[in-house]
């Protein structure tokens, strides 16, 4: 079984800075990708940004240059530095992992429970 937990979500003005964070537990034989995604009142999860165990990222057009996911592979942490944070990126923010549980296993997937970034105008 793989845990993903998030933190660091809350209110802020637009403008300002959150950084969330994504930390996987459990059985983890190797962690293939991270990534962050997010959904909004009324609206289809979407993609946010993503990263590999190669460090190649990926960003959705509405948040590149504002937004920096990285990770920390001894820690099988990801995190996610959100910039100039405009009331458009009001969301519940979820962590996405895929993962090996055993070498002879395939890949999976896991997600975190979310967490609710507020921006005010």
């Amino acid at each position: 079984q793989v845990q993903l937990v998030e933190s660091g979500g809350g209110l802020v003005q637009a403008g300002g800075s959150l950084r969330l964070s994504c930390a996987a537990s459990g059985s983890i034989f190797s962690i293939k990708a991270m990534g962050w995604y997010r959904q909004a009142p009324g609206q289809q999860r979407e993609l946010v940004a993503t990263i590999t165990s190669g460090d190649s990222t990926n960003y959705a057009g509405s948040v590149k240059g504002r937004f920096t996911i990285s990770r920390d592979s001894a820690k099988n942490t990801a995190y996610l530095q959100m910039n100039s944070l405009k009331p458009e990126d009001t969301a519940v923010y979820y962590c996405n992992a895929a993962v090996q549980v055993h070498r002879a296993w395939s890949v999976a997937d896991y997600w975190g429970q979310g967490t609710l970034v507020t921006v005010s105008s």
